[in-house]
């Protein structure tokens, strides 16, 4: 048969075509007819047009598509299956990764730093300055000025010019805000140099003077230009400077002192190949044709170092290594090891230099080495051991993995080449003009390491070396942090000490001590603390102190390690004594801020460690170290100086510091001292308090003229060194504060703002110092202004103008009704209100205000215009008021409360301890503060609080079940009063039904609750009964928990003191056996109701069965549980008479086991203590067990022995 024609072929295909695109539309789904083309059902394989459907059509080239992480399993056709997720509820709550997240976070002990606000963080910029001179040093003899040591003279200088410093900063920071700071010409810039040449610091690194007169140069007139492009040196016959911001003089130039070295300069023109003289050649001419860096001519166009010529060194005369150069002044920084290149630029590159190998420096927190550290410079192939052990892990690695790298890939020498290949192959020259591929920037800091030996293919044999670094001490020594390698990195490096000398000896083992106590185990602590303090003399002060006091500043410290620092300071103190004169301001600049640190222990310690310090090196020392901060620049230095003074004024005595006080105060130079003489004045007093009545006139005198001082800060300062005093003094003193009555009466008219809030303050603590009379008078008068500042938005100001209200209200002159219609009002117009209650510091005063107005007026009258307040939407602002209800309540009762009010009260509590969001103490204790308080007057309300009771204690919430469980304790004796026995009854049975309760917290209180119950009700009309009751008790003395071991075991105790008989004698020694356990608990509270509830259970049953129990017990291990099994049988005999448990206590001793005897012997002295008297009768029965217990071999029977005699 024929083929059909191309066009019928056509339209067969076109037609197939149309067919398969109506299947589409109509859905494929359905199947297909059997005249058409095959094709698959979708619903079994799935659909796809094209056989390549489902694959990666292409690969990234970065490699960065992670395929794994995604389920990418297709069906036979290509198409992706349902896979099933979580719900999106669930993906939401599950916290999303950060790369930032630490998940130990919370386990690591906290650093100091990382709790310290900006202000407290000033400390790390402190600097430890080198040690001063002792004055008192070789019988106080003049000291040797070839010493160099630093006298107070020198700190004062340095003091006076970084305060001249500062103030010359400000003056030209205001100039350049105002547009007036221009710049200098060279001639007054040369001036101001010279003039800054004759005030020179010791910290400066100066160059030594040098001849002066220059030759004569060529002169010009040069045009006027910015101080940057200016030539130093150009003017001849004056001091060079580095530049225009320098005091220091720098060094002269070649051209003005003949044979001299000239020094290299960034910015110096760079000759060139010419004869002396001509110009340097640029991107043009120098202006004026002269030779740049000669004369007085100076190149007014702008160059640039890349349009410089270079210059050998044949043509620089002086500048390198050379034979006949005058040696220069400006190599402090060079090394010994530092070779000069023959033939190099003038300019010096960092680059050029060969690194050092060597150690870290012997100064901490110094980088060490010389090849620049980093993470740009640790791609180096020979780092130095001290940039081995600054490296990060990450660093390491990539060190490691780059040096493989270049192992492999370093360059063939001719030696290989030659093995390699045949004979007859030459090296090519390069082509002209060929230039190298520059190296890469990362490979400039690598210095390269010649690898010597054959390549090719051989064993590899495994390079050891490399593989561990050496970051932790060989020998006894603790793990070394990372952190600490700066610290004691020399124990790092395996030395024979004997090849030292004496100062590195002693050195490393400081060193090693320090380590032990500061991360050593307890043991080695211990033996450390006690070598380091009584090797104190022998070590010296200054090693010691240069290596404690650096680890107290670093960054990284944490607060036990900072104690035990501290610790090693007090110790070392003692044995240094007048030894630690030259390092007092060394120890003060790290100890000083521990006087505002936040944990009080911290403060403490700075303070002891001060008052010692100054114990040992006496006040005129102390005074001359310090004087210096008080008018330091910095506030936060005359802070932590204010306070030290105040530490030493308490060791020393107040009246060895009066005369610097009053000189001080009275300062005329410096507002800042007078302000930091006045804050060691207060400061005084809230240290010293009720001490400072002997001086305290002599201290009111010296700082009363601060009150008129014409500095703002000043006045402040002195107004709240008054009211310190005055606090310090209550109420006692009034008679020595005569004369700042009238100042201050005049600065609270003058002032506003903080300075008033001071002036007040001072105030509110005179005014209960007064008689009656007079304090009636002021209260008065400071009530107006008072008022007035009651609706001022200043937070500072409202807590002043609180405790102020609070102290006049306070004083006995002050009368009720003037209180009820002057202060009431606007007091709780502009005080209770809701952002009062947001700020927790202003909620207690607002509270504590308040109480004290009611005690004065009557709780009535506070509490109706608060009732209301009980039904706000606010619950931050409920509980305001219910915490300021209850103290009112429970200081004055409720016998001024009228019926109306009551039940506005219980309506408000009611609705306020139902819509509680978050379950604290504030509304259970206001709740039961006030049901007690009402007393029988709640009984109308108790089935409406009781049913709120057993509501909650269906609550699924934990927290609501167990503080309605509490309330039921609070409430129990309230309705024994109201003889709701009944109503008592039916809580007992549904606490009774709740005792299978799986919260410890919630078990807890619901024994708290039938305790309390049980307590009112009495045995006999318990219900449940008591033989139900404590058989179910039993199993829950198993619990662990505290809070459910003490409350069980009162319940228990008290059941068996007081119905003892409803339960029979077989289950009170099951409970017997379970107490034994609880002689284990941690808490003494628990332990004291065990064994007393042994005496209650003892004469219950009698003493035989449970004296056997606890004589068995003695032979346990634990020292605890030996302890107290001795008490309780103490309390048994005391309960039971004596001799019911002699005997078998005298014939237990016959044990030959050493606890047991012990415990035996404990028994009997704890047994005589209790029973007083009642022991004449037994002294003769006991002493042949004494007499032979005093003849045992065992130090612990004769002590136990001894113990009980006496």
């Amino acid at each position: 048969m024929p083929p059909p024609p191309p066009t019928a072929r056509l339209a067969q295909i076109l037609e197939i075509q149309g067919m398969k695109a109506a299947l589409v539309e109509e859905g494929a789904d359905q199947g297909v007819g059997l005249d058409s083309t095959g094709y698959y059902d979708q619903e079994i394989y799935g659909g796809s047009d094209s056989r390549f459907a489902g694959y990666v059509t292409s690969i990234a080239a970065n490699e960065q598509e992670d395929d794994d992480e995604e389920d990418s399993s297709t069906s036979l056709l290509g198409q992706k299956k349902p896979g099933y997720h979580a719900p999106v509820a669930i993906l939401n709550a599950i916290p999303q990764s950060d790369e930032q997240y630490d998940p130990f976070a919370e386990h690591r002990p906290a650093k100091i730093a990382e709790r310290e606000d900006e202000y407290k963080a000033r400390r790390r910029q402190m600097i430890i300055s080198p040690e001063r001179l002792d004055p008192f040093a070789d019988g106080g003899k003049t000291p040797d000025p070839k010493l160099q040591s630093r006298s107070y003279m020198d700190v004062m200088k340095e003091q006076h010019l970084t305060k001249e410093e500062k103030e010359i900063r400000q003056q030209m920071a205001e100039k350049a805000k105002t547009g007036d700071l221009k710049a200098v010409n060279g001639s007054a810039a040369s001036q101001a140099a010279a003039a800054a040449a004759k005030r020179k610091r010791r910290w400066d690194q100066t160059a030594e003077k040098q001849d002066q007169s220059g030759t004569p140069s060529n002169t010009g007139t040069p045009k006027k230009m910015s101080s940057w492009d200016q030539t130093p040196g150009h003017t001849p016959g004056h001091t060079p400077s580095n530049s225009r911001w320098d005091e220091t003089p720098g060094r002269n130039k070649g051209s003005e002192t003949p044979g001299a070295t000239p020094s290299s300069r960034m910015w110096d023109p760079t000759p060139s190949h010419t004869p002396a003289g001509a110009a340097t050649p640029g991107r043009g001419d120098t202006p004026g044709h002269t030779t740049p860096g000669h004369g007085g001519a100076t190149g007014s166009v702008r160059k640039n170092r890349w349009d410089e010529t270079p210059k050998t060194e044949r043509e620089t005369p002086g500048h390198g290594s050379g034979w006949a150069e005058t040696p220069r002044t400006d190599r402090g920084d060079e090394s010994v090891g530092e070779t000069p290149t023959p033939g190099a630029s003038k300019r010096k590159s960092r680059w050029d230099e060969t690194p050092a190998s060597q150690m870290g420096s012997s100064t901490p927190l110094m980088t060490p080495g010389k090849t620049p550290i980093g993470t740009p410079a640790m791609n180096m192939a020979t780092p130095s051991p001290g940039h081995l052990m600054s490296m990060t892990p990450e660093q390491l690695q990539a060190w490691r993995w780059e040096r493989e790298i270049d192992e492999r890939n370093r360059p063939l020498t001719d030696d290989e080449l030659d093995a390699m290949f045949p004979e007859g192959y030459k090296v090519l020259p390069p082509p002209a003009g060929y230039v190298p591929i520059r190296t890469p920037a990362r490979k400039l800091s690598a210095t390269p390491t010649p690898m010597g030996g054959m390549t090719g293919f051989h064993m590899q044999q495994e390079d050891r070396s490399m593989k561990q670094i050496n970051d932790q001490p060989s020998g006894n020594l603790p793990f070394l942090k990372p952190d600490d390698i700066q610290y004691f990195d020399k124990l790092l490096v395996e030395v024979d000490e004997s090849t030292l000398s004496p100062e590195e000896q002693k050195e490393r083992k400081i060193m090693k001590l320090l380590l032990k106590i500061k991360n050593g185990t307890p043991p080695m602590r211990k033996a450390a603390l006690r070598q380091i303090t009584d090797k104190a003399r022998e070590f010296g002060a200054g090693p010691l102190f240069n290596q404690i006091l650096p680890l107290l500043m670093s960054p990284t410290l944490e607060d036990q390690e900072r104690h035990l620092l501290v610790k090693v300071i007090d110790r070392i103190l003692y044995k240094l004594d007048d030894l630690v004169r030259p390092y007092v301001h060394k120890i003060l600049v790290v100890i000083e801020p521990l006087l505002i640190d936040e944990d009080y222990y911290a403060r403490v310690e700075g303070r002891e460690i001060i008052s010692n310090l100054a114990k040992a090196a006496g006040l005129a020392t102390m005074i001359s170290t310090m004087r210096p901060d008080i008018d330091n620049m910095d506030e936060y230095v005359r802070n932590t100086t204010a306070r030290a003074f105040a530490v030493v004024a308490s060791a020393l005595g107040i009246p060895s510091l009066l005369p610097f006080l009053k000189a001080v105060c009275k300062s005329k130079k410096s507002w800042q001292a007078r302000h930091t003489g006045i804050k060691i004045v207060q400061q005084i007093a809230i240290l010293m308090g009720c001490a400072i009545l002997p001086h305290l006139r002599s201290l009111v005198e010296i700082i009363e003229h601060g009150l008129v001082d014409e500095q703002q800060k000043v006045r402040t300062i002195s107004a709240l060194a008054i009211a310190a005093l005055a606090e310090a003094a209550t109420p006692y003193g009034i008679e020595s504060f005569d004369s700042v009555l009238k100042p201050l009466w005049k600065g609270i008219r003058q002032h506003r703002g903080k300075g008033l809030a001071a002036f007040l303050k001072a105030i509110g603590y005179l005014i209960p110092l007064m008689d009656a009379e007079y304090a009636n008078y002021y209260t008065r008068e400071v009530m107006l202004i008072l008022i007035r500042e009651f609706q001022s938005p200043d937070e500072e100001m409202k807590k002043i103008v609180l405790k102020v209200v609070k102290q006049c209200c306070g004083t006995d002159g002050v009368e009720a009704n003037y209180i009820k219609t002057e202060i009431l009002p606007p007091f709780f117009k502009h005080f209770w209100q809701h952002r009062m209650a947001l700020d927790r510091r202003n909620y207690r005063q607002l509270v504590d205000t308040t109480v004290e107005l009611a005690n004065k007026v009557g709780a009535a009258e506070i509490i109706s215009r608060i009732v209301d307040d009980l039904k706000d939407e606010a619950e931050q602002y409920r509980k305001m008021v219910m915490e300021t209800i209850e103290k009112i309540m429970g200081n004055l009762g409720a016998a001024d409360i009228d019926h109306k009010l009551e039940e506005q009260l219980i309506d408000g509590i009611l609705y306020a301890f139902q819509e509680q969001t978050t379950e604290d103490s504030v509304m259970l204790n206001g709740f039961g503060t006030v049901v007690n308080a009402l007393g029988k007057r709640v009984k109308p309300y108790l089935p409406q609080i009781c049913g709120t009771v057993l509501w909650r204690l269906n609550n699924k919430s934990a927290k609501v079940r167990q503080q309605a469980a509490d309330l039921i304790s609070r409430t129990a004796v309230v309705m024994k009063t109201c003889q709701e026995e009944k109503l008592m009854g039916h809580l007992g049975v549904v606490l009774y039904e709740y005792l299978g309760e799986e919260y410890p917290e919630v078990l807890g209180s619901i024994l708290g609750a039938l305790k309390a119950i049980v307590n009112v009700i009495g045995m006999h009309k318990m219900t449940p009964p008591i033989k139900d009751l404590l058989p179910r008790l039993t199993p829950i003395l198993k619990n662990r928990h505290e809070k459910v071991q003490e409350n069980c075991i009162d319940l228990v105790g008290r059941i068996a003191d007081r119905g003892a008989e409803y339960v029979s004698a077989r289950e009170w020694m099951r409970i017997c056996f379970e107490l034994l356990e609880l002689l284990k608990a941690h808490k003494k509270a628990i332990r004291r109701a065990t064994v007393n509830t042994f005496g209650y259970i003892a004469k219950a049953i009698g003493p035989h069965d449970v004296l056997a129990t606890l004589l068995n017990n003695l032979k346990v291990q634990e020292r605890q549980n030996r302890v107290c099994t001795t008490v309780a049988i103490a309390i048994v005999a005391e309960t039971c008479s004596p001799f019911t448990v002699l005997p078998a206590l005298m014939n237990e001793y016959r044990v030959p086991e050493l606890n047991v005897q012990n415990g035996v012997l404990k028994s009997l002295s704890f047994l005589f203590e209790y029973i007083g008297e009642m022991g004449k009768d037994y002294i003769y029965a006991v002493t042949p067990l004494l007499e032979d217990a005093l003849m045992d071999s065992h130090s612990c029977i004769v002590l136990a022995v001894c113990s009980g005699l006496f």
